[in-house]
Order: structure tokens, then C-alpha cells, then sequence
């Protein structure tokens, strides 16, 4: 069986860092919405305005810590956001350098084509992840759910956190306004919070459905051991 190298260090190392930070982040966000759980668009809201949202109130086993403590769910949630947002930062500084963005995510126009799209998703529905010619490549889905995760979501959570924090507002009060107002960026916030549980979700199912232990190994080890294509 083949094996090739698919993970640098940079990579290997941002992966955890977030999979340890997002878990806390978003196990710690539960227990801060527990506090209100209502949602509202503009500057302000209270117990008695109408919200767009009406939470529920997520069970202990969902949240951090497990039983209700508004003051520790708050210093778990700023701790490991900046952990998240020094992550980031350190890991797109890197992969500029190391040309990991050119190299794995550039989208080229052929790989947008309607042909190429149906392609992929043939293979996906048939269980099929990777090129055989290059093992190593990633796939036009995998290219732009990667870019949506690194340029969009990831710095909307931490630019709408940065918004919620009361000691950043002195330094950044325009902020608040490029979101909306607090309760537009506690929000956005929690909806950003949405789609990393909903991609977390679909990561694992994928990594277990292309075979957990071979992915997860080349995650620590960088080393992939490329699967046999089935015989025609």
C-alpha cells in the first residue's frame, strides 16, 4: 500500500489546537446563552423585548462547565477564543510563507466548471475522496469549504467576539457598528458558532466514512497511507 505525505507540522498542529478550542468554545457559549437564551438584531435587548430567536436552555452535559456558572463559562469562552484567534493568525502567517494556500487551496477556473463540480460529487456519493493520480490533492469541495472556514467563518466568530467584549469597545467602538450593534453581533456570533458545530459534524462523518484511522494517523503523523482503488 502506498504512503505519502499529506499534513505539515503548521497544519498538523492548527488542526488540534482548534479541535480542543472549538469543543471548549462551543460547550462554554452554551452555558453564556443559558444566561439569555433570546436573540435580537440592533443595540439593544432585554427580557421583555421580542426576539427573532428563543433559545432553548441547553442541558448540563452540553455545556462548560456542566453546572450553571455564568462567571466561569465567560473565562473559559475568552480564553480559548484567543488561543483560536492567535491560532488562526500564526497559521495563515505560515502557510502564505510555506505557500500551503497556493499550493493545496487555489482554485482554478477549470475546477468551478459545472463538469468538474458533477465529477466531484459523483465520487463524494460514491465514497470516493481523493484523486488516485494525486492522492494528495484536495477536491473542489474540500477547497472551498476549507477557504469559507479559514477567510470567513473563523474571522466572523472572532471579529463578532472581539465586538461583545465591553473592554474592546473602548479601543474599537466602530466595531459594534460595522456589525449592527450588539445584539446584531451576538447573533452573528451565535449563528457563526451554528455553522462550526454543523461543519464539525460533517468533518468527523467524512473522516469515519474515508476511514478514521488512516485520516486521523496522518493528522498526527502527516503520513497517509493511500486506500487500494477497487478493481473494475
Amino acid at each position: 500500500m502506498k504512503t505519502v505525505f499529506r499534513h505539515r507540522v503548521a497544519t498538523r498542529l492548527w488542526h488540534w489546537i482548534n479541535a480542543i478550542s472549538i469543543f471548549i468554545l462551543i460547550g462554554s457559549g452554551l452555558g453564556i446563552s443559558n444566561a439569555h437564551p433570546r436573540l435580537y438584531w440592533g443595540s439593544y435587548g432585554a427580557n421583555f423585548d421580542p426576539a427573532w430567536w428563543e433559545l432553548p436552555r441547553f442541558p448540563a452535559w452540553l455545556t462548560i462547565p456542566a453546572s450553571y456558572n455564568l462567571a466561569i463559562s465567560r473565562r473559559w469562552h475568552l480564553f480559548f477564543g484567543l488561543v483560536l484567534a492567535f491560532g488562526l493568525l500564526a497559521y495563515m502567517i505560515v502557510s502564505l510563507l510555506n505557500r500551503h494556500f497556493a499550493r493545496k487551496l487555489r482554485v482554478r477556473r477549470g475546477d468551478l466548471s459545472r463538469r468538474n463540480l458533477l465529477a466531484d460529487l459523483r465520487e463524494h456519493l460514491a465514497l470516493r475522496f481523493h484523486d488516485p493520480a494525486n492522492p494528495t490533492a484536495y477536491n473542489i469541495f474540500q477547497k472551498l469549504t476549507y477557504l469559507a472556514l479559514i477567510f470567513i467563518l473563523l474571522p466572523l466568530v472572532i471579529f463578532t467576539g472581539i465586538a461583545l467584549s465591553p473592554a474592546m469597545n473602548a479601543g474599537l467602538p466602530w466595531l459594534l457598528d460595522l456589525f449592527g450593534g450588539r445584539q446584531s453581533a451576538r447573533s452573528i456570533h451565535f449563528l457563526c458558532m451554528i455553522g462550526l458545530a454543523l461543519f464539525t459534524v460533517v468533518h468527523l462523518t467524512l473522516v469515519i466514512l474515508a476511514g478514521a484511522i488512516n485520516e486521523t494517523r496522518s493528522m498526527i503523523t502527516g503520513w497517509w497511507r493511500v486506500p487500494e482503488e477497487p478493481r473494475p
